[in-house]
């Protein structure tokens, strides 16, 4: 290569901003501004993340739902190219069995099916009277509890622990242990031999779990692969890590939509008001879908890698080239959600985000989360309505390092 395009080749590469971007202080809830930058510039651009590597970052809402449906995408993290969101889960690319997070076409379609039971409607309609007892079991607690309280450990993480427990079969009492090996491999710098270990250890649980309920099942969703098991459709491992991913999910995106969610709404009381002040459930459920267009959590994108050459918006993305759905410019995009920074409990079109994907690769719990995140937000502001920050905003501390965002600990008083 002449020195000249050696040099202009530097100079291009040079000119990749590096992803993650940090938020701008005092705009806890805003994406950060330099993806905001990139979204108002052109839908997708290049950035280069912790290997050195230049993914395409999707951030315009029409080209992420483009993206998100076309079968040239793929999931499949062992695929080169595939943007890892860091060293520890690409160092156990190659130990995990195949799941529903990380299998295309039809490998997916089998996956997905085996999950279908535990989420019906019907399943998640019938969980309502518990999760609204678990709720307010742990305001009760709270309200008798010291003051200042503290919105993460009070509330915002036992709900979805203990009602994914329920759901899926797995003892409360280890919850705790479960808790811990999850946040393990989901901190952004986490180390490949933490991860494996974390990784090791809920796989050992869960597999133990699956073998007893072959023996032993019962009316929960580890019951039901246990049964595909028997039925020779899945392997105790494949169940194993199905089960895994149904824990981690299940309580770790919620619990953060909880405890960033009350933040919002002790941050805009008029809009806290909308929700204490009505009794319809269609209001309380567009309160949810705008909370969750507003908040994105999850932060640093949906990985995914170009299994052919796709040509979109005056761009083409080859195949290997690494993608990350960027889910928050999308939800925050104004060509398809008026004053998109503004939180707007009546929004019309709310439930038009991509706060859970978009296509067949959708959150398949999606219906337990807004049933709870329903249930929660209704009754906190209904039965707590003179809570408030205990502490001023900036002294809060934030998870800008983990792949779900939201606050360590929130407290407050009333």
């Amino acid at each position: 290569m002449s020195d000249t395009l050696a040099g202009s080749a530097a100079e291009a590469t040079a000119d990749v901003p590096e992803y993650p971007m940090a938020r701008a202080a005092g705009c806890p809830f805003a994406p950060p501004p330099e993806v905001m930058e990139l979204a108002e510039q052109r839908p997708l651009s290049r950035v280069r993340i912790w290997d050195g590597s230049t993914p395409w970052l999707i951030t315009g809402y029409d080209a992420v739902r483009t993206l998100f449906s076309d079968s040239r995408v793929s999931v499949d993290d062992r695929r080169p190219g595939f943007p890892h969101w860091n060293e520890g889960m690409l160092s156990t690319v190659h130990k995990r069995p195949r799941s529903v997070f990380t299998a295309d076409a039809e490998e997916h379609t089998r996956f997905r099916r085996m999950l279908s039971k535990p989420f019906t409607f019907k399943r998640v309609e019938g969980l309502r009277p518990a999760i609204q007892q678990i709720t307010d079991d742990s305001i009760d607690a709270m309200l008798a509890g010291p003051k200042p309280g503290e919105i993460v450990a009070g509330l915002a993480l036992p709900v979805p622990s203990l009602v994914i427990s329920q759901m899926l079969g797995v003892p409360y009492e280890d919850a705790e242990m479960f808790q811990h090996h999850a946040n393990v491999g989901l901190a952004r710098y986490a180390a490949a031999e933490d991860t494996m270990k974390g990784a090791m250890s809920l796989h050992k649980y869960l597999a133990q779990l699956v073998e007893a309920k072959m023996e032993e099942p019962a009316e929960d969703a580890v019951s039901d692969l246990a049964e595909r098991v028997k039925a020779g459709e899945l392997s105790v491992k494949e169940a194993a890590q199905l089960g895994t991913g149904l824990l981690i999910a299940g309580h770790e995106t919620t619990a953060n939509m909880i405890g960033l969610g009350v933040l919002a709404l002790l941050q805009y009381p008029d809009q806290a008001a909308v929700l204490r002040e009505t009794d319809d459930p269609k209001v309380v459920a567009n309160a949810v879908e705008e909370l969750l267009r507003y908040l994105s959590i999850i932060q640093n994108g949906q990985r995914r890698v170009a299994a052919e050459d796709i040509d979109i918006a005056d761009d083409v993305i080859r195949a290997g080239d690494g993608i990350i759905i960027d889910l928050a410019p999308a939800n925050w995009d104004a060509r398809e959600f008026a004053e998109p920074d503004r939180l707007y409990l009546h929004r019309s079109g709310a439930g038009q985000h991509v706060a859970f994907g978009y296509g067949r690769h959708q959150c398949v719990g999606q219906q337990l989360a807004r049933a709870e995140l329903q249930i929660v937000f209704h009754t906190l502001v209904r039965r707590i309505p003179t809570l408030e920050l205990a502490v001023p905003i900036d002294e809060i501390p934030f998870k800008h390092d983990r792949l779900a965002y939201g606050v360590y600990e929130l407290p407050v008083t009333w």
